[in-house]
């Protein structure tokens, strides 16, 4: 048997949907600083690129895909709420 939502249900809903239009309006406000990861990431990624040609430095090669990877991937997700958005 399912019981009816309380009270203290609807202010902890109205907190979600409050801190979701703060988030996108912050991705939308900033749209550089995901920008600026994307080319964070992609410069990372080239730079892993490079290091892979010397045995020395393999590691961090690895290290800078890695962390390329993840900027770029923060970048594209910034980039494609900001867009979500401006559609709807």
């Amino acid at each position: 048997m399912t019981s009816a939502p309380s009270e203290t249900d609807t202010p902890r809903r109205g907190t979600s949907r409050a801190w979701r239009r703060r988030a996108i309006a912050w991705v939308e406000e900033f749209h550089w600083f995901h920008t600026s990861l994307g080319l964070f990431g992609n410069v990372a990624f080239f730079l892993g690129s490079v290091f892979f040609l010397s045995e020395s430095l393999k590691t961090a090669g690895i290290w800078l895909f890695v962390v390329g990877s993840l900027g770029m991937l923060l970048g594209s997700l910034g980039d494609a709420v900001a867009r979500a958005e401006d559609d709807t």
